[in-house]
């Protein structure tokens, strides 16, 4: 029989690259790992790694028993979270993952009222996009996480997940104040300056693909890792951009626009979960959450 401790370090390897990256995500030392990972390919009976003196890459058989070992070691997970959830939230533990905009004015706030409502509660949380929660709470390293979608844009992979949503927000079009419009049709900035976010696999790339939805390609000519940035380099002149509404902190020199084409731009904010997920610290979450974004 395989030993869980021995595929914890194998899946380490796979996403660290290294056996010393993986005896660093265990806790050992890169000799105890590598040792480990002898004895799983003797359990096996397959080999799994492919040493040199520099470098250990998996193998066929290693990338396949990797892809197990994420299902097994996510299925072990859930059935502690299961026998967990026989007892109180107190007793429990609750590990969040948020993109910036919601863990200020969501996520940190409920974090805060659960710690001091269950002091005993485990709590930790991570500030991450969506491409990165999303396979974080599908492998079970994360419990819950509040991730978005964009509408008209390609949904993402939520195959083994549970999603509820919390609120609905356009996009408004963000310009400098010398900009004499009111509402925004995105065609009428074909030949602008645009400031836009790092698109990573198309959940960011959304000046991108909303620009090829109005017809142009957007000449980018800033990009920023986050909303308030991009809003400083609009202000000072740099370009237009788009925001969602929830990011879009009114300022002097910035003017925010409605936008009527292309029609229905907006985004869905949403808590994910897994989908067999039964743990009462994640269900009191999902409550507080959903109160406190019925007020936005």
């Amino acid at each position: 029989m395989l030993a869980t401790r021995r595929l914890h370090v194998l899946v380490a390897l796979a996403d660290a690259g290294s056996i010393a990256g993986a005896a660093a995500a265990v806790g050992c030392s890169a000799a105890a790992a590598s040792q480990q990972l002898t004895l799983l390919e003797r359990e096996s009976g397959a080999q799994l790694l492919e040493r040199s003196a520099r470098s250990v890459r998996l193998t066929g058989a290693g990338e396949l028993l990797v892809e197990h070992a994420r299902r097994i070691l996510a299925d072990l997970d859930t059935a502690e979270q299961e026998v967990a959830a026989a007892g109180s939230v107190g007793g429990g533990r609750l590990r969040i993952g948020s993109f910036s905009t919601a863990a200020r004015r969501l996520v940190v706030p409920v974090l805060g009222t659960l710690r001091r409502r269950h002091p005993r509660l485990r709590l930790s949380f991570a500030e991450l996009e969506p491409e990165h929660a999303l396979p974080a709470v599908r492998a079970g390293e994360l419990d819950a996480a509040v991730t978005h979608r964009y509408h008209l844009l390609a949904a993402p992979d939520t195959h083994g997940v549970r999603t509820t949503t919390l609120y609905t927000e356009p996009l408004l079009l963000a310009a400098p104040s010398a900009v004499a419009a009111h509402v925004a049709d995105l065609r009428a900035f074909a030949d602008a300056d645009w400031v836009a976010t790092y698109p990573d696999r198309g959940f960011q790339a959304v000046t991108e693909l909303t620009a090829r939805l109005a017809g142009f390609e957007p000449r980018i000519t800033c990009r920023a890792a986050g909303y308030p940035v991009v809003l400083e380099l609009v202000t000072a002149g740099l370009g237009v951009a788009l925001v969602p509404r929830s990011a879009a902190t009114p300022q002097p020199g910035l003017r925010l626009l409605e936008i009527t084409e292309p029609a229905g731009l907006a985004r869905t904010v949403e808590l994910t979960t897994r989908a067999a997920d039964a743990s009462p610290a994640v269900a009191e979450f999902r409550r507080e959450l959903r109160v406190r974004s019925s007020s936005l």
